[in-house]
């Protein structure tokens, strides 16, 4: 897992083989650190994040751009909103209320 800068704007960050849990628990830290409307394109092999990154990004505000073009692992890219509603520390798929 790492992070490394990409084209202008956009921010490449690997999630390796992470699943569901701690693929978004290290995009929400990720993200976290970057201005608004910043793209984050998130390379990962796990099979289930064109399902919940989608879902991560509708329940926290971000924008979910879909996947990104391209040989090599899949990647997705995600729009930082600077305002997200937070998650739970332990359950970063639940909103703190």
């Amino acid at each position: 897992m790492s992070s490394t800068p990409g084209e202008q704007g956009v921010h490449q960050l690997d999630g390796g083989a992470l699943g569901c849990a701690r693929l978004l628990l290290l995009l929400r830290d990720f993200a976290a650190g970057l201005p608004d409307e910043a793209v984050i394109h998130l390379t990962t092999t796990d099979p289930v994040a064109p399902i919940d990154l989608p879902a991560w990004c509708r329940l926290t505000g971000h924008t979910y751009l879909g996947a990104v073009p391209g040989p090599g692992r899949p990647t997705y890219a995600v729009q930082i909103t600077a305002t997200p509603l937070p998650t739970r520390t332990d359950a970063p798929w639940k909103v703190v209320r």
